[in-house]
């Protein structure tokens, strides 16, 4: 299992560098903590999505724990449901 920590601020210049963390990652059961997540775009959650697509087609687990309000609420604002990016519900 790998986990990976979330930055505060996930703007446009976070996304690359959170693509190829989460890439290094490949192959492994995953959890992304978003404890700490303040602020959140749009390509940040283009990023999470695709992660999930990707771990959900090798057959591995990945999981969100502990989403800030930051991060739920911007995700509602899109209307995606934190199941896509997460195999398990929000406990918030």
């Amino acid at each position: 299992m790998v986990t990976v920590s979330l930055p505060e601020i996930l703007d446009i210049r976070a996304a690359s560098p959170l693509a190829a963390e989460l890439l290094h990652a490949r192959g492994n059961p995953l959890t992304i903590d978003a404890s700490s997540v303040a602020k959140v775009g749009a390509q940040c959650i283009q990023v999470l999505l695709s992660a999930h697509a990707t771990w959900t087609a090798d057959g591995l687990p990945l999981n969100v724990a502990h989403p800030s309000e930051p991060l739920l609420d911007a995700l509602e604002t899109l209307g995606i449901p934190f199941t896509d990016i997460s195999e398990q519900e929000s406990t918030k």
